[in-house]
């Protein structure tokens, strides 16, 4: 038999055990509530970015004003040709009376959106050759699993419309700014720099300069189409004082060397190459050398050299470092980094 005291704290514990049951309904209850309040916010913040009106979605689409970036513009689909099993040129024709007369708004590098309507949903692409008198834009575009617009786009029928918006300056410069221009590109993001290159040397446009391009793909099937790679090639005969051409692949793909283009190198794009292209020099004198290590080397002072890079991520992140916030230019690293090149000398676009 317990004595008082113990049948007191029998009690006790008895009341707590009692009120703690009594409790976890609640708390279970309170948790379930939360997450449910939890999913709700999750949900609707879900729904708000897919369904609520994004700036670009609810601009105008406009059939007799100028090509603006302010609003679309219908165009049609009156060619598609299928370069890889990935990729295809699709040229898009806009009504010739609708093309602004300004040429600054077209040079050096620009781009124009193209518009998913059926989920509303743009990307910026490079005219090859810009726009000509008959209003005609091509482009070389690749279709990524993730990619909406590319995928849409290849599935679209020579006659289909298309609205785009532009154009919009992806990168601006005066002649006379560089001495040298070296670009680095890999894959689509070749196009600017063909954009660029066709600008300058098939219009009255000069450059006192150098141009060199260092283009990298997986395989040589993954290589640009045959016509752009013919221009390329072209110009680097022709004017081998004003540009250098260079290709790069990882592997040969099977494909026999007898078959590979001109100047194409089994390897990624690295740092002796771009060492070459720069033109850079020790700091250090060679008798100095051995006595302590060398430092950075570093571009000739006494030229302008700006490296350009466009390519896949990793690719950028590789050669110039990651970009920053919001695809902002972030800091220089990778290869250009280790080179010594500074912010003022690299662009990624």
């Amino acid at each position: 038999m317990l004595s008082p005291s113990c049948r007191v704290f029998a009690r006790q514990l008895g009341q707590r055990r009692l009120l703690s049951a009594s409790r976890r309904p609640a708390r279970k209850c309170a948790l379930v509530k939360s997450s449910i309040a939890i999913i709700g916010v999750s949900s609707a913040i879900a729904a708000a970015y897919f369904l609520l009106p994004d700036p670009s979605r609810s601009l105008p689409t406009h059939t007799e004003k100028l090509l603006s970036p302010s609003h679309f513009t219908p165009v049609t689909l009156v060619r598609s040709v299928q370069t890889s099993p990935d990729t295809k040129l699709f040229t898009l024709s806009v009504p010739p009376e609708l093309i602004p007369q300004d040429s600054q708004q077209f040079a050096p590098i620009w781009s124009v959106f193209i518009k998913d309507d059926d989920i509303q949903v743009e990307r910026p692409y490079t005219p090859l050759q810009g726009v000509d008198e008959n209003g005609h834009m091509l482009f070389w575009i690749k279709k990524y699993d993730r990619g909406e617009v590319g995928r849409w786009l290849h599935s679209k029928q020579s006659g289909s419309s298309v609205e785009i918006r532009g154009p919009l300056k992806t990168w601006t410069w005066k002649d006379g700014t560089w001495d040298d221009i070296i670009m680095i590109s890999g894959g689509t993001g070749i196009t600017p720099f063909y954009q660029l290159l066709h600008n300058v040397f098939s219009t009255k446009n000069g450059f006192d300069g150098r141009f060199t391009l260092f283009h990298a793909s997986k395989t040589p099937e993954d290589l640009p189409p045959a016509s752009m790679m013919d221009f390329l090639n072209d110009l680097a005969e022709r004017r081998p004082d004003k540009f250098k051409f260079r290709v790069f692949v990882d592997s040969l793909g099977g494909q026999p060397e007898s078959k590979l283009p001109g100047e194409l190198t089994c390897e990624r794009i690295g740092k002796s190459a771009l060492s070459d292209a720069l033109g850079l020099k020790s700091k250090t004198p060679w008798w100095k050398g051995f006595s302590r290590s060398p430092t950075a080397p570093m571009v000739n002072p006494d030229r302008k050299v700006l490296v350009l890079v466009c390519g896949p991520e990793q690719m950028v992140n590789t050669i110039a470092g990651p970009y920053g916030r919001n695809y902002s230019q972030g800091k220089v690293a990778g290869i250009l980094g280790e080179l010594g090149l500074q912010p003022h000398q690299v662009w990624k676009l």
